[in-house]
């Protein structure tokens, strides 16, 4: 019988043939490292995503509103990043950060929106 070893620490694994790990330690630790971002610039830029979709989120309570490009940037906008966009058939760009967006106007000014569709 072949001795089968742990994919995290190499010990010799007794049980079930299709077992993979040792011990749940072992397990999640695999696990942990696998679904880490161990790339910096990944987590920097998701916290960017996050941070981006709060202010939205903050300024945006009830849905619907206007706000201006200072006061957004006070609260650290960032107006790089975004998670996508979408054109209306009149030609306006929506950018989005998950589900809350914002559409630029006339003089630094901005109207917030949040998608309606259900995602699930």
């Amino acid at each position: 019988m072949e001795e089968r070893q742990c994919l995290e620490c190499g010990d010799a694994m007794y049980g079930r043939i299709d077992k993979k790990f040792c011990s749940d330690q072992c397990r999640n630790t695999f696990n942990n490292r696998q679904n880490s971002d161990s790339n910096n610039y990944v987590r920097n830029v998701h916290n960017l995503l996050r941070r981006n979709r709060r202010i939205l989120e903050e300024l945006n309570p009830d849905g619907k509103s206007k706000t201006t490009r200072n006061k957004l940037v006070e609260k650290g906008f960032d107006f790089n990043y975004h998670t996508s966009t979408y054109t209306t058939k009149a030609g306006a760009t929506y950018y989005f950060c998950y589900e809350y967006g914002y559409l630029p106007l006339e003089s630094d000014a901005f109207a917030l929106v949040k998608k309606l569709e259900n995602l699930n």
